[in-house]
């Protein structure tokens, strides 16, 4: 693939001296939506104009991106992005920066951040606003830093700040082998709750409990609202964090204690399910949920705050910790949909660029 040649390119925003960037760059395109055969490698112009990046963003240097559910179902047709987000695939990316667009301070040329884009992540450079990136936490390389920022903002978010969830409350975690379920099984251990957890399969489950859960339950095989009512004495949790949606309403309203709080962030079982109003109103049950990339720069931004103050100390000590699963080329990214789309894989599955 021609990349093309280098030029010389100043920006004259901030304190930025001037420095040498391709014309092009390698990305992933999806062309026309379907399968993972879809995804093209490609190269195409940076996406940034000659007076570099827009104003409050940076231009990154991606050395990993991560993949997410959300990049399949945006393949796919089912997730189109928001009108003003890149129409490309990659929500999360590592790397350094290396232009700085108009009013940027917090940040500096060369500084290695983890960052959650507006898409486009799939690529070797990537715009991002400043208030979305974060530092690498101590000790971490670029595939580890790729691996947090997706499911550490989708799991603050949902989990703490919608769900709030607190200390000695009972935290039940769908889909506890992924990306965001491994990060809202050992955030909420390590912050002081009970979690419990479903997952498919001996190995899946025994996964969940080294990563902190009390306990797991095998969805192929057990009723997991039976689980739950074994586990607490038909007390209940207080908080689901729910990537099932319609199929698994009934069970999740049966689970949760007075005053419980169901938290949907997508929908793999269908958007429609029955639900037990008596029950949600006799147990002052709130049910709720949320979509992470539509939500406004000010709310990412709130959401990056409360990371670096309470998470990443917790990363940077060792107490919790991505786990990835495997780690693929940019030019495989097909190869990496196919993994994710099997369900073969526990935690977070990488791209990596040549640069």
């Amino acid at each position: 693939m021609n990349r093309g040649t280098t030029r010389d390119e100043q920006y004259n925003a901030g304190n930025m001296e001037s420095m040498t960037l391709p014309d092009r760059m390698a990305m992933i395109r999806v062309d026309g939506a379907g399968g993972p055969e879809t995804l093209r490698y490609e190269s195409a112009p940076l996406p940034v104009s000659a007076a570099g990046p827009a104003e409050g963003e940076v231009l990154i240097h991606v050395r990993a991106a991560g993949i997410n559910r959300p990049d399949l179902m945006q393949r796919s047709g089912l997730y189109p992005p928001p009108p003003d987000a890149s129409p490309h695939l990659g929500l999360e990316v590592a790397g350094e920066v290396v232009a700085l667009g108009a009013g940027v301070t917090t940040l500096q040329q060369g500084e290695k951040v983890t960052a959650l884009t507006n898409g486009g992540g799939y690529a070797e450079y990537c715009t991002v606003p400043a208030t979305q990136c974060l530092p690498y936490p101590e000790g971490f390389d670029d595939i580890r830093a790729a691996a947090l920022p997706e499911t550490f903002f989708t799991v603050w978010a949902n989990v703490f700040m919608l769900g709030g969830l607190r200390k000695g409350e009972r935290l039940l975690v769908h889909g506890g082998s992924g990306g965001i379920g491994s990060t809202a099984i050992q955030l909420a251990s390590t912050l002081g709750a009970t979690v419990y957890a479903t997952a498919g399969g001996a190995e899946k489950c025994a996964a969940c409990r080294a990563w902190g859960a009390s306990e797991s339950i095998d969805y192929k095989t057990e009723n997991f609202a039976d689980a739950v009512a074994e586990f607490t004495g038909k007390k209940g949790v207080d908080v689901i964090l729910d990537m099932i949606g319609g199929s698994y309403l009934a069970g999740n309203i049966r689970s949760l204690a007075v005053g419980g709080r169901l938290v949907t962030i997508a929908l793999q079982g269908g958007t429609k399910g029955e639900a037990d109003l008596a029950r949600v109103m006799t147990r002052r049950l709130t049910l709720t949920g949320s979509t992470l990339r539509p939500r406004s720069r000010e709310e990412k931004a709130a959401i990056a705050r409360a990371l670096k103050e309470h998470v990443w100390p917790l990363l940077a000590a060792g107490r919790i910790g991505p786990h990835v699963h495997a780690v693929f080329p940019l030019h495989k990214a097909a190869e990496a949909h196919r993994l994710m789309e099997s369900g073969a894989h526990t935690g977070k599955i990488i791209l990596t660029t040549d640069g």
